[in-house]
């Protein structure tokens, strides 16, 4: 397979990898709102959010993830996931000393280079896009 090929299908498997991730934690905001609200509470400091709150973060997070793996409005979307993944790592900075407790966390650090690839190579990330709108034979800038 040449290069040009497999670029684009690397890329998707990025894609896809990513996206499976923020959907478990999108699905988490659903199906636990209690858990989201510890979670929220303890890396963030936001505290007092109810169910409601969560189910609409959720309902937001769902819409971006999944234009985001349809590889629709790649700035907006890959940029997106991007700031909501640095976020969430850099947010875990205390477990991060404690290594060994904590190993699952450094799981983050692929996923944000993940995320930091496919942003910067969106325009290349072409295999099972939807095209979006008129312009949508021509690139993202």
């Amino acid at each position: 397979m040449a290069v040009e090929h497999r670029i684009p299908c690397c890329l998707f498997l990025l894609r896809v990898g990513v996206f499976i991730v923020m959907f478990v934690w999108t699905l988490d905001k659903f199906v636990n709102p209690e858990h989201a609200a510890q979670v929220y509470a303890f890396f963030f400091a936001i505290g007092g959010l109810g169910a409601t709150a969560f189910y609409v973060i959720g309902g937001l997070e769902l819409l971006v993830i999944l234009a985001f793996v349809a590889g629709l409005f790649r700035r907006f979307t890959y940029g997106i996931v991007l700031l909501l993944h640095t976020v969430s790592t850099l947010a875990a900075w205390r477990l991060y000393l404690d290594p060994f407790s904590n190993l699952l966390f450094f799981a983050a650090w692929p996923m944000l280079a993940a995320c930091v690839t496919l942003y910067l190579l969106r325009d290349l990330d072409t295999l099972c896009v939807i095209p979006a709108g008129p312009h949508a034979s021509s690139p993202n800038p």
